[in-house]
């Protein structure tokens, strides 16, 4: 096949998914959701063809313009566009792909900001799919998203699933929109930028860390952290999305006292109090 006008496999990240029980996976989980599909990456057709035969509007999209051509000429009934994933519209219900490794965390972030779809299933490298599940503790983009989406991993795929193959193995990572979200779409950068500062605060402890990132006493913290039902020995990767929005609530509590002012706790934010508790 003729080289594409943006570079060859390793500068667009080719590794085409080959794992038949892998993409019966995927096809089993896009058929728990609802809606037409986007797929991202859509390389030779393998997943493609699967999920035309869900019956659903589909498009496929791939920044190989040789690919996508000879696949809209395959799939007649598939929507197809040479297209790039960090700029293409996801305005689809349920977004599918094996993302190019290289681009898994600027696509995963840009996925994270968009509004419009529901459900995602993606086959990534293994240890982000692991990490960005909260196997082993939470990364920070993690965290920061845990309120407005929940994280699944669902399988591992081995590095000869793909051809070529890649050096590490993948995983499939599903990505969902909460129904009900734990705070109000109005919090979320204020409380992005608490995260951030907690997880990129020192101390020993996390009451020392809490306070050093919300800029309190520590003693403030402490009682934040027992009503967040948090040990202090925890670690920030250890907390759970609920566990994350109740410190933020007491943290929000405390603000109200007069007690806030750093990150997170600028004048403007407007955080409702305590987001939904269960």
């Amino acid at each position: 096949m003729p080289r594409s006008q943006h570079g060859g496999r390793h500068e667009l990240g080719q590794n085409f998914l080959i794992h038949t029980p892998s993409i019966d996976r995927i096809d089993s989980l896009v058929r728990g959701t609802r809606g037409s599909i986007l797929e991202i990456g859509a390389g030779d057709g393998a997943l493609t063809r699967r999920l035309a035969a869900t019956g659903r509007r589909l498009t496929a999209i791939d920044i190989d313009e040789h690919r996508a051509h000879r696949l809209a000429r395959s799939l007649p009934g598939v929507t197809v566009r040479q297209a790039d994933a960090l700029r293409h519209p996801f305005r689809e219900p349920v977004i599918v792909g094996n993302i190019p490794f290289h681009l898994t965390t600027p696509i995963l972030r840009r996925l994270l900001r968009e509004t419009r779809w529901t459900d995602a299933v993606l086959v990534t490298q293994w240890e982000v799919a692991r990490k960005r599940a909260g196997i082993g503790g939470q990364t920070m983009m993690t965290a920061q998203s845990g309120p407005w989406f929940t994280f699944g991993l669902h399988g591992r795929i081995p590095r000869s699933g793909f051809t070529p193959a890649p050096t590490v193995d993948g995983g499939i990572l599903t990505i969902t929109r909460r129904d009900d979200p734990l705070l109000p779409g109005t919090a979320r950068r204020s409380y992005e930028r608490f995260v951030t500062a907690v997880f990129s605060g020192r101390g020993r402890g996390l009451d020392q860390i809490v306070a050093g990132a919300a800029r309190i006493e520590r003693r403030v913290a402490r009682c934040a952290l027992a009503r967040a039902d948090v040990e202090r020995s925890a670690l920030p990767r250890d907390l759970t999305a609920r566990q994350w929005v109740a410190l933020w609530t007491a943290l929000a509590g405390e603000r109200e006292k007069g007690g806030l002012t750093g990150p997170g706790y600028d004048a403007d934010s407007r955080v409702e109090r305590g987001g939904r508790k269960e």
